[in-house]
């Protein structure tokens, strides 16, 4: 800044002040009483200001660091787990927060923005939200040991006809899509109870309530328990896709970033990634699920 610039500055101050800040009469220039208080009080302010800029990037680097998502009860934990600890090696400073929740509370959440992305199955076109594909989860016969069924390799769908069976309640997506299937494959089942969440059907079905369709995924803690006993479907295919949703032209953190293409990638500890299924799916012996008879061509397939 040139001097008759700096001049100007402080003549406009002190017109403004009303009281002359520097003493003029001396050489050099001095501050008058009245400009040493205001130069102090000044000091103070731009310190404070600095500080206030400091503690702001801070916020902001611990919120970058944070990232928080709303899933379904049935995403799994151990599926997530692992992709939380592989982020957690790949950025040791990052915390990743995962809320299981209603599908109904994931969307309240994403929409709300107190969640970076939802996961979420069957996701909603909406012109506040966007959805990506996440996975395919093979759709696959649950029942207990003791069950008739348990002694097969695989399950047509001819066979479930008359089954009682345990379902999820009439409000979600996931049973209408399921029932459509039944219907597809004329098929009528005995529906004992309904149920809002995958728990509480693995539950009902090992206490030999009836049989469920449920995900591969979901069951794998189960069978390696041996308390349940899961069987592919022969002759068709049931999925359940899973999908990522964020609210439209909302920016995520850059933590939030790398924990979404971790995702996309399925990129974990395992050599294989989680959700992707042989072409031959296998029962709880993990014997190829065809019964003996040869698969050349793929059978008819249903995403639900």
């Amino acid at each position: 800044m040139t001097q008759s610039a700096a001049s100007q500055i402080v003549s406009q101050l002190e017109k403004l002040m009303g009281l002359r800040l520097i003493n003029r009469s001396t050489r050099p220039l001095q501050l008058t009483e009245p400009g040493k208080v205001y130069y102090e009080g000044c000091k103070r302010l731009v310190s404070e200001y600095h500080d206030l800029e400091a503690s702001v990037r801070q916020a902001q680097a611990q919120l970058d660091g944070n990232v928080e998502v709303a899933a379904i009860y049935s995403v799994g934990l151990g599926d997530m787990g692992q992709y939380v600890e592989r982020f957690k090696t790949l950025y040791p400073d990052t915390t990743v927060h995962i809320d299981y929740l209603h599908p109904d509370r994931v969307y309240e959440k994403v929409l709300g923005e107190t969640a970076d992305f939802g996961l979420v199955s069957f996701p909603k076109k909406s012109r506040d939200l966007t959805s990506r594909p996440w996975r395919d989860e093979e759709m696959i016969v649950a029942c207990s040991p003791r069950h008739p069924l348990a002694q097969n390799v695989a399950v047509e769908p001819a066979q479930l006809q008359g089954v009682r069976y345990v379902g999820f309640n009439r409000d979600l997506t996931i049973r209408r899509e399921v029932d459509r299937f039944l219907r597809e494959q004329g098929v009528n089942v005995e529906v004992e109870h309904e149920f809002d969440n995958i728990e509480n059907i693995k539950q009902a079905v090992e206490l030999g309530t009836g049989v469920a369709l449920l995900p591969e995924p979901t069951l794998r803690r189960e069978v390696q328990a041996g308390t349940l006993v899961a069987l592919p479907l022969f002759g068709c295919r049931l999925v359940r896709p899973l999908g990522i949703i964020q609210r439209r032209h909302h920016r995520l953190s850059t933590a939030a970033a790398r924990f979404l293409d971790l995702l996309c990638t399925g990129e974990t500890q395992e050599s294989q990634p989680l959700g992707l299924q042989s072409e031959e799916p296998k029962d709880h012996l993990g014997r190829n699920g065809h019964n003996g008879r040869s698969r050349k061509a793929r059978p008819t397939e249903r995403t639900v």
